[in-house]
């Protein structure tokens, strides 16, 4: 045998054992999803280390987290050992410490622990215990103070016997480096809203460059009101300052031009999601929407110390960061084919680098760090790599279609392993929640597994989604029924038209307010031949009052005034149209859409002789946390789809 036919044979020998190693990968399952591995950017240091969490499920329990440091090039990599109910937010200034919360008595308060090589000392260099906990911190940029977030209230110590049901409080501590001097700021400021984090894109305070005052934002509580309403302060050791007023809800706070305005994300609609860039003058003044033809939706807005200004943008399935300048958005960062899942995090500290990083992912990547490499980005962490190597994924797609409304509307598609273009596949409609929200180009999980049926998944972007301006998002009120619903509906109308799903078998899933649309989606027609709703709202009237968050922005009439108005798109009204078998799940600790509107629509349906299914999840909150519950709502679906989708 000569040479080059024995390097043929080894070539041979070598492509068969690949394609066998490729033939032998399994479609993405549940128990891929508990093992991938997910990386994110969480602060910069002062010499441009980054610390970024790695996050994995588990056959058990919650998920797991651990915590790393990497330089900006993607070397030197350690992984943290740090004290357990310690997790970190951030860095001191001298980069040596990190400060973050920490379980004192079954109560997070706040710490700051030394670090040395990778290992932090068995006890906190400086540590504030506030009589409810903490809810945030963050530094001063001279890096004397941090101002943390907390309920001001003394503790209630009848609380194990009785609640009392009243508005939530939240006020600024301020507080030494060292843990010292700490007082409450403002004190008429009791219903500060929002996050406290460093590079965090909804932050309800941020500091002035001179490390002085702070402006910040609260909000009308839950409690006690049927509208929201807004305010801004600037609040010092001396008192608090009131800005203006917003007859709306607002999302984040920054300062902009050298401490003279202040920025902020609102809108004018009623569906109050806020989706424009605001600017209002630091001494008090009339705020503007210096966005107003925006074509997608900004989704978070945050400042750092170098004084640049980061905008998230929605731009339909899509992501990019923008830097407010000159008093416009100009595109400064996006993830090609994929997203970038925040507002960059930088250092600190006035005086240092200008070091930032970012979390990206796309369809076939976990989320990871990114930094940027001149114009671009670069990955430095690989996390979930090793898990999705042994795994065959699909192909995804972003697809556009018009409704039978003339309405454009785009969704994503995916695939199941191996798809021959031409064959027609079991089909899933998945409609996402929010419902002011948006599906994003990513490695979306629950896509993912269904798919690994054999099934091609369609998530539609309706009416009501973020990323596609402000019109398109205020469609959703008062609409949710017919609009939304009629979108979604027309996603599987285009599935069919495209050849990928057989008519013969299609399917519906949604999770709270696409549980919302599969419930009501199977008192409206019969095309489904099963169907799963999760956590979904079934009836809006007592919904509206009793969920933990405001939720007038679907609907903000008064349910007691007018009743039929919310009857109208009640799932529970109508179950004597239901004839698709409906699997409902639903966590037993729900607040944000109380278990009752589960029970109360499978009761009905069950009385009916309905083919329904009620699994609820002991302790769950809204989508369950534990893995063994989550692994089991896939297997219900699963289940679910086989026998009823055949």
């Amino acid at each position: 045998m000569g040479l080059k036919r024995i390097l043929m044979g080894a070539v041979g020998v070598a492509l068969g054992v690949s394609i066998a190693a490729a033939q032998a990968k399994a479609p993405f399952t549940a128990k891929d999803w508990a093992a991938l591995r997910s990386a994110d950017a969480v602060a910069v240091s002062v010499d441009g280390t980054i610390l970024y969490s790695v996050r994995h499920g588990a056959e058990k329990g919650p998920t797991q987290t651990e915590w790393w440091m990497m330089q900006p090039d993607g070397s030197h990599a350690v992984k943290l050992e740090l004290p357990e109910g310690f997790h970190p937010m951030g860095f001191s200034r001298d980069g040596q410490s990190l400060y973050g919360g920490w379980k004192v008595n079954d109560q997070e308060q706040f710490a700051v622990f030394a670090v040395k090589d990778g290992k932090a000392a068995a006890a906190p260099s400086t540590v504030v215990v506030l009589p409810r906990g903490v809810q945030g911190a963050m530094p001063s940029p001279d890096g004397k103070r941090f101002v943390l977030m907390a309920d001001p209230r003394p503790p209630d110590t009848l609380d194990t016997v009785r609640h009392v049901h009243e508005p939530d409080e939240t006020s600024l501590y301020v507080v030494n480096a060292d843990g010292t001097g700490g007082a409450w700021w403002c004190s008429d400021l009791k219903y500060v809203s929002g996050t406290l984090t460093v590079g965090g894109g909804a932050n309800a305070a941020v500091w002035s460059a001179d490390s002085s005052e702070l402006a910040v934002l609260s909000q009308t509580p839950r409690i006690g009101y049927h509208y929201v309403a807004s305010m801004i302060d600037v609040c010092s050791a001396s008192g608090s300052r009131h800005v203006v007023d917003i007859p709306n809800a607002v999302n984040g706070i920054t300062w902009i031009d050298h401490g003279k305005g202040i920025a902020f994300l609102s809108t004018k609609s009623e569906v109050l999601t806020p989706e424009h860039v605001w600017t209002v003058p630091a001494a008090g003044g009339t705020a503007e929407d210096r966005t107003p033809n925006l074509d997608g939706t900004a989704v978070q807005i945050a400042g750092d110390v170098q004084g640049r200004v980061w905008v998230l943008v929605d731009h339909g399935v899509q992501t990019e960061v923008d830097t407010w300048e000159d008093g416009t958005l100009k595109r400064k960062y996006n993830w090609p084919d994929g997203v970038i899942y925040g507002v960059p995090v930088a250092e600190e500290y006035t005086g240092e680098g200008d070091q930032v990083a970012m979390t990206a992912g796309d369809p076939t990547h976990a989320g990871n760090v990114v930094v940027p490499d001149g114009d671009g980005l670069r990955r430095i962490t690989h996390e979930g790599d090793a898990e999705l190597g042994k795994v065959d994924l699909g192909p995804v797609q972003v697809a556009h279609w018009k409704s039978k409304e003339g309405i454009a509307l785009e969704g994503i598609a995916t695939f199941p392993a191996g798809y021959v273009a031409g064959r027609k596949y079991p089909f899933l409609v998945l409609p996402h929640g929010g419902p002011e929200a948006n599906d994003l180009l990513t490695l979306d999980v629950l896509s993912r597994i269904i798919a690994g049926l054999g099934y091609v998944v369609l998530q539609p972007e309706y009416r009501g989604s973020t990323g596609y301006g402000a019109a398109f998002l205020a469609a959703i009120y008062q609409h949710f029924g017919d609009r939304a619903y009629e979108d979604v509906d027309s996603a599987t109308d285009y599935a069919i038209a495209q050849g990928w799903a057989d008519p013969n078998r299609l399917a519906i899933f949604g999770w709270s307010a696409g549980g919302f649309m599969t419930a009501w989606t199977v008192t409206q027609t019969n095309r489904y031949k099963a169907a799963i709703e999760g956590a979904g709202i079934t009836d809006w009237a007592p919904f509206l009052w009793t969920s933990d968050i405001q939720q007038i922005d679907y609907d903000a009439r008064w349910t007691d005034e007018d009743p039929d108005a919310f009857r109208r798109f009640s799932a529970v009204a109508f179950a004597k149209n239901v004839t698709t078998p409906l699997l409902i799940l639903h966590g037993e600790a729900d607040q944000r859409v109380p278990t009752f509107q589960g029970i109360e629509y499978f009761q009905i349906l069950a009385a009916r002789g309905k083919t329904v299914r009620l699994v609820t999840y002991p302790g769950s909150p809204h989508f369950p946390i534990v893995w063994e519950q989550r692994l089991n709502v896939m297997q219900e679906v699963a289940d679910w789809l086989q026998k009823y989708n055949k």
